[in-house]
């Protein structure tokens, strides 16, 4: 999509439509994908917090093991505690990290199209009929 040639008007309603919904998709994927990484993040951090117990071959995990109203996490048909919160503790890394690499890519590529459009200025083309004009002016009098 950033490989199609620029045309000064945007003579096609087409090639218009396709950058803009492309950039407008772009930005939702960033948005999406900052989310995604605070609630991995959120969630990563509350089970560094977490109490495991095996009770009858299921692994049951609190927040706070003083709080009669916490809340408990039950994981069916889970023997070993210690591998299964480090697994998802990997997985929950894992994920933040695919996460911002792709947050990245988005706002990489909603970098380049706002650039590529409008970051392009004719500074010397728009003031030089004025001091033409001004000069014409000067040779007049």
């Amino acid at each position: 999509m950033l490989c199609i040639s620029y045309q000064p008007d945007e003579k096609t309603c087409v090639q218009f439509t396709v950058k803009l919904m492309y950039f407008l998709l772009s930005a939702l994927g960033l948005v999406a994908c900052v989310l995604a990484v605070a609630f991995a993040t959120h969630h990563y951090l509350q089970m560094t917090k977490f109490t495991c117990d095996t009770v009858l071959e299921s692994c049951q995990c609190k927040l706070d093991t003083v709080d009669p109203l916490g809340r408990t996490f039950i994981y069916q048909d889970a023997a070993d505690c210690g591998s299964l919160t480090s697994m998802l503790n990997l997985y929950l890394l894992l994920q933040m990290a695919l996460n911002l690499v792709a947050a990245l890519v988005c706002l990489l590529t909603c970098f380049v199209m706002w650039k590529h459009r409008y970051q392009v200025f004719y500074v010397g083309v728009r003031f030089h009929p004025l001091t033409a004009a001004a000069e014409g002016q000067k040779q007049q009098v």
